[in-house]
């Protein structure tokens, strides 16, 4: 695992990028979409900015209207992860549980819409039976499932919840998401240590920003890269009348469609000395890792 970390512990042995095989002084990045399935422009955006653009992965949220469209579309090779859905924030636009799950129902159906309803009222165990319904169901449509990221973080830093996405990367043997912008004071518990603690990998730096429209905030963490691994998410959806319904969210994923496709991001990481990885990688040396012991 990283030895960058600001929790460091006596048992990390050598660093993510050592693991990955490369230098330690190496600048990697994960340039990953998030929200694969959520609409039919986000498929379309999220699968040409793989095909064509400058991202690596991608995370799919499994009980989205438009997942399995996704899965159709996909080639072979995609790097796919599980986008772990409990919250349906649009109020228009709604999903649910694939699960009977009553704490995870809000009052006018689907998911809690707020982070803060999800949390005061979901039951940890509905969680954790709905966590890995979403990762089998994903399994089943063949999906060869490289990493977890939760939507919105809604258990990544709640110490009632992180027990059950941990437990699910260790059944799965999958790399997770894991900012780096938050510290063990602001989360009240050693989330990262824990992680290492179950040979779960996740990159180095990722930064906790969930604002629509990612131009500057990706152009900053390019040219601000640190030596290790840097994921950096954007939101591409193709313009288009179903997403333009959503409300005025959906300015900042167009511009993150024309983006992530542009000569400038590719100069951006060209000039910082990036080279490109996805979650695959990371996967497969956290089950390297595992079985040397």
């Amino acid at each position: 695992m990283s030895s960058r970390s600001e929790e460091s512990t006596p048992y990390v042995r050598y660093s993510l990028n050592e693991a990955l095989g490369h230098s330690t002084d190496a600048k990697l990045v994960v340039l990953s979409c998030d929200d694969l399935g959520a609409f039919h422009a986000s498929n379309e955006g999220v699968l040409s900015s793989l095909h064509d653009g400058a991202a690596t992965c991608a995370s799919l949220m499994v009980p989205a209207p438009w997942a399995r469209h996704a899965v159709s579309n996909l080639r072979t090779g995609d790097d796919i992860g599980v986008h772990l859905t409990l919250v349906s924030e649009h109020p228009a636009y709604r999903w649910g549980p694939l699960t009977y799950s009553p704490s995870l129902q809000s009052g006018d159906g689907g998911f809690p819409s707020t982070l803060d309803d999800l949390w005061e009222h979901a039951d940890p165990e509905e969680v954790r039976r709905e966590c890995r319904a979403q990762v089998e169901r994903a399994l089943l449509w063949g999906v060869d499932v490289t990493h977890l990221a939760p939507h919105l973080t809604a258990i990544t830093l709640r110490p009632e919840f992180f027990g059950v996405y941990l437990d699910i990367a260790a059944e799965y043997r999958l790399p997770i998401r894991l900012p780096s912008s938050i510290s063990t004071h602001e989360a009240g518990f050693d989330f990262r240590g824990l992680a290492r603690e179950a040979g779960v990998f996740f990159p180095d730096h990722f930064d906790h920003d969930w604002s629509s429209g990612s131009r500057q905030r990706v152009l900053k963490a390019i040219a601000a890269l640190q030596s290790g691994v840097t994921e950096i998410h954007v939101q591409p959806v193709i313009d288009s009348p179903e997403v333009r319904a959503i409300g005025d969210v959906c300015g900042g994923w167009i511009d993150d469609y024309e983006f992530v496709r542009s000569v400038e991001l590719r100069e951006a990481l060209r000039t910082a000395g990036a080279t490109m990885i996805g979650y695959r990688q990371i996967r497969d040396a956290m089950r390297a890792a595992a079985t040397r012991g």
